[in-house]
């Protein structure tokens, strides 16, 4: 699995370095640093993958899949470099080096992050994407919508609140179905919109990515209360100083660990309609399940 990974993700990250303007001189040449420092050289790429391998059940031509992936992981990414800075999470680390904000300033985070969000939308709505204006319309659609403020940005606007008020387990899933959630399903959809999926399968591939996204957070939540530090690349127990409620602080570790299991059974079932074809799919499931970053 983790090969399959790894081949997948070097391929998005040469069609990151292909998309993203190299450095020049002059004004902007800080900034197009800055861009690049935030979009290149790590990361488990998980949402591209997804998008890649969903596009493979419809045999999608590779390199439109790598395209709508690069544009997917350009917006996860600016939205990374933005929850990383003071005003947000203040956070030091990213992926094993100095937050963006730490390595060049608040203000150049900023712009890098704008860029890379409107640079994703740029990618998509370009023909060599797809030659069919309407689907590029969707995938354009599809990714405001899973990135705005029915998607990931009123998760992080749900995960703010939470520090001042006490959430249920209902409203944990809530943020998080917004936060981490939204993008993933989104990968999986994307994939299905650019195959020509019937609703059928599309659906099922968004049921996957529902479960799938929850059991990541709910893993996520494992380590940061119990993991390694050196190995997850980031500094641990953040959310638990903050005083933010999470699934380990309201199930136990053992009560996160059977829900996140089930999480993953349920997201692998909802694949049956696609055979043997969605085998890889499974494994990425039990790969989140299992993770140690």
């Amino acid at each position: 699995m983790l090969e399959k990974l790894r081949h997948d993700a070097a391929l998005v990250e040469a069609e990151l370095d292909r998309l993203l303007p190299l450095p020049a001189p002059g004004p902007r040449r800080r900034l197009q640093e800055a861009v690049r420092y935030a979009a290149l050289g790590g990361g488990k790429r998980l949402r591209p993958f997804l998008l890649l391998q969903s596009a493979r059940l419809f045999a999608v031509p590779e390199a439109r899949a790598l395209r709508a992936a690069a544009a997917l992981e350009m917006l996860h990414c600016y939205s990374l470099v933005h929850d990383d800075l003071p005003a947000m999470d203040d956070a030091e680390l990213r992926r094993g080096r100095p937050t963006l904000h730490r390595a060049y300033d608040e203000a150049t985070a900023v712009l890098a992050g704008d860029a890379l969000l409107t640079r994703a939308f740029a990618v998509l709505a370009d023909p060599a994407t797809h030659p069919d204006a309407d689907l590029r319309c969707r995938l354009v659609a599809g990714l405001a919508a899973a990135g705005g403020l029915d998607g990931m940005i009123g998760g992080q606007a749900l995960d703010l609140a939470a520090e001042r008020e006490s959430l249920d387990l209902a409203g944990i899933e809530a943020l998080q179905a917004h936060k981490t959630g939204a993008l993933i399903v989104e990968a999986c959809r994307a994939g299905a919109v650019l195959g020509g999926a019937e609703a059928a399968q599309r659906q099922a591939l968004e049921a996957y990515a529902a479960r799938l996204g929850l059991a990541f957070q709910i893993v996520d939540d494992l380590l940061d209360a119990s993991g390694d530090a050196a190995e997850v690349g980031k500094p641990l127990g953040r959310d638990a100083a903050a005083g933010k409620a999470t699934f380990v602080a309201l199930l136990g570790l053992e009560g996160a660990q059977e829900r996140a299991a089930r999480l993953v059974a349920e997201a692998k079932a909802a694949l049956e309609a696609f055979g043997p074809a969605a085998e890889t799919l499974r494994r990425t499931a039990d790969f989140v399940l299992e993770r140690r970053t």
